[in-house]
């Protein structure tokens, strides 16, 4: 049900002066104390349908009629024979969270026809900073826009409480003819805001995009990571009560980023609510206080930011398939993890002794081979190596089966998900590559109750790992 938002009455004329001065700022700090917990953007039961390849209907006068239906609450006339209609007249596809249809609600889709969001809802209350994570076309960017109200939902409503200041792409909202300094002004108006107010913010504006030498420039002149510079500052310092980012932070180098993010924290401390999406999970982490998981257009988990990103990454991880390159003198036949005991494991925790058993197979005897086993994360960053030219430790192999033990006292690895590589070479030439071999989950350290991250290790050689080839 829609809200309803306290409304205060002005002060009678009765009010003596000291009441005057007094009950109308006790007024406003109700108000606001009442307004920091309300409901700022309501997501109920949206639906987004697309068609793919086809502009409209295919014709005016087709779109122009299913308009009118609609308007008229009556069914699509254009509708396939036999599908079903939603009470407003647009056919909506009904889906369970196993993303299967239900009551038969599939005919409602033409063959060129693909809901993009389904059943779609959520709340965000006012200072919150939420995460929106999922795979490229899990429907993150349409739902953004609906909220921006760059298009429409299908089905469903949208409720949003207070202005909206969007940065969907690079360049959005920007004319580029006109100087940065006057599209500053132009988004500002399109915000609602004066020019006193915008003119007040306009030096601190120029300074967080650094853009000075060129804020009297043409915009198309600007490069992508200057467009974003300026986008975000614009949108970031025109006091929107609700700022809208997408994956354009992307573009930006590292120190901008990092100096978003900081903007960003500052934005949601004053009361302003933020909506994230990204595929960096440490900026997730950093930033977001909740998340939510979109997949296929639905959204599967909505909750704790640690455990939306953990189940991003499971996900990601029964996507990737093995990559095999090298001479193939030998090749991987098995690879086992075991504890401290010897035992066969298939998880553990940062901190604990590990053993990663491979076991290959060699088509003829080697001389001088080392052996690397590597720990990738989901982005493709390598975070740990066990190498043995790092301990200066080259073998000689057999023609046959062996086996390559690679033993650990502590793993120093962050809880998460993390891809494995297998390596092998011999005199320079590399005997066997394979990226993504397999997904390995490391969990939380619960001896104590706790979880202790290490401060050294990631993107270095670990040193404390015992190689042994038998």
């Amino acid at each position: 049900m829609r809200k309803n938002y306290p409304v205060v009455s002005r002060p009678s004329l009765a009010t003596c002066d000291h009441e005057r001065r007094y009950i109308p700022t006790f007024r406003r700090l109700h108000l606001l104390t009442r307004f920091a917990m309300s409901t700022v953007i309501e997501v109920d039961d949206v639906w987004k349908k697309y068609r793919l390849g086809i502009i409209g209907t295919g014709t005016l006068r087709h779109d122009f009629e299913r308009w009118w239906h609609r308007v008229r609450g009556k069914p699509d006339p254009h509708a396939k024979l036999g599908a079903a209609s939603s009470a407003n007249g647009v056919g909506a596809k009904v889906a369970s969270p196993s993303l299967t249809p239900l009551n038969g609600a599939e005919s409602d889709l033409g063959d060129d026809e693909i809901w993009a969001l389904r059943a779609v809802s959520f709340e965000v209350k006012q200072g919150e900073i939420l995460g929106i994570i999922g795979r490229n076309g899990a429907g993150k960017s349409t739902l953004l826009k609906i909220l921006s109200r760059v298009t429409s939902p299908t089905k469903g409503e949208v409720r949003i409480k207070g202005r909206i200041a969007s940065l969907l792409e690079v360049g959005t909202g920007f004319h580029p003819e006109l100087t940065g300094r006057e599209n500053i002004f132009l988004n500002g108006a399109i915000l609602g805001m004066t020019k006193t107010e915008i003119r007040s913010k306009l030096d601190e504006i120029v300074a967080f995009a650094e853009i000075d030498t060129y804020v009297d420039t043409p915009v198309k002149r600007y490069s992508s990571g200057m467009y974003v510079r300026l986008a975000f500052a614009v949108a970031a310092h025109l006091d929107p009560e609700i700022l809208i980012v997408d994956e354009v932070l992307a573009v930006g180098d590292a120190e901008f980023q990092k100096k978003c993010i900081g903007k960003m924290k500052d934005v949601a401390g004053h009361g302003r609510t933020i909506l994230f999406v990204s595929h960096n999970m440490d900026a997730i982490k950093q930033l977001c206080e909740k998340a939510i998981l979109m997949n296929q257009g639905m959204i599967i988990y909505a909750g704790e930011k640690l455990d939306a990103v953990k189940e991003y990454q499971n996900r990601l991880g029964h996507h990737s398939m093995p990559v095999i390159t090298g001479s193939k003198e030998i090749a991987l036949a098995e690879f086992k993890m075991k504890n401290s005991e010897g035992k066969e494991i298939y998880t553990f925790n940062t901190f604990d002794k590990v053993i990663f058993e491979l076991r290959y197979k060699s088509n003829e005897s080697l001389n001088n081979a080392s052996f690397a086993l590597c720990f990738d994360d989901i982005n493709g960053t390598r975070i740990m190596s066990l190498w043995s030219p790092f301990q200066n430790k080259y073998f000689d192999v057999v023609k046959g089966e062996f086996s390559c033990v690679f033993e650990i006292e502590q793993i120093h690895l962050n809880p998460g998900v993390y891809s494995v590589v297998t390596y092998a070479e011999s005199k320079g030439t590399v005997l066997e590559r394979i990226d993504n071999y397999c997904y390995i989950t490391v969990g939380y350290i619960d001896r104590y109750g706790l979880v202790k991250l290490p401060e050294g290790i990631h993107g270095k050689y670990a040193e404390n790992f015992n190689l042994t080839i038998s």
